[in-house]
């Protein structure tokens, strides 16, 4: 099993997500555009594609000018039956590659935040690991429409839009359900005046916060990452099949 992980950002971390594929015996290639790695012209090398968050918006061309190949390539794995995964920003850039609309600062979300699954997302085989509703961090300010062809999965009252999937397995989540408390940790610690100014006090009642949801959040988005490596089919078995 080989994936591919796109990194929008040098503090990016796989997290619970990392921890599942590690536990598939998955062989991972990092790509960090950010840094100036070259985006890949196709899928041919790989099983699945992961897309992790960043502080770039979906349409953030200009100064990105890798984003427009990314999205291609995340609509080029998803058209092959591959299994695709979107976080946040890559959330967000699967939404674009499906011709959806980016709402770019209009639902600001940060720290654990409770999500509910649809009905759609409580009979789908990814977000079912999941319970009805449950807390899951999040740290975002833009959203998007649904694709048209893309299933809700799941939502709340501040961005409708929080997970979907596209066919068999092309799944974009806004919230981070890699983050468990130590990828919280970590993000603390290298931004607590980004932290502040987003959300004033939120760092003096995190310990109390994390106590609450961390551990609910953190199985939640383990459970969430092991269900969506299971529909990583290699090319070897998906072409016999």
């Amino acid at each position: 099993m080989r994936v591919l992980v796109v990194e929008n950002d040098k503090v990016t971390l796989l997290g619970q997500i990392g921890v599942a594929l590690e536990e598939a015996g998955a062989e991972l290639d990092l790509c960090r555009p950010h840094a100036g790695d070259a985006i890949p012209a196709d899928d041919a090398a790989h099983d699945a594609i992961v897309v992790m968050g960043g502080p770039q918006n979906a349409r953030d061309d200009d100064r990105h000018a890798y984003l427009p190949a990314l999205a291609a390539l995340m609509r080029r794995f998803g058209d092959a039956d591959k299994s695709v995964l979107g976080v946040c920003l890559g959330s967000q850039l699967l939404a674009r590659a499906y011709g959806a609309e980016n709402l770019i600062g209009a639902t600001p979300e940060f720290g654990w935040c409770t999500v509910a699954l649809t009905k759609d997302g409580a009979g789908d085989p990814v977000l079912s690991a999941a319970a009805g509703a449950f807390p899951i961090f999040q740290w975002h300010s833009d959203t998007f429409t649904l694709p048209d062809n893309a299933v809700r999965l799941a939502t709340n009252g501040a961005a409708e839009n929080q997970a979907f999937r596209i066919g068999r397995a092309t799944y974009g989540t806004q919230f981070h359900f890699e983050a468990s408390r130590t990828v919280v940790d970590s993000w603390v610690d290298t931004f607590p005046q980004l932290i502040e100014t987003l959300q004033p006090g939120w760092l003096e009642k995190r310990a109390a916060l994390a106590d609450e949801n961390g551990p609910s959040a953190d199985a939640t988005g383990l459970a969430i990452a092991r269900a969506w490596v299971a529909t990583i089919a290699p090319v070897a078995t998906r072409r016999v099949a």
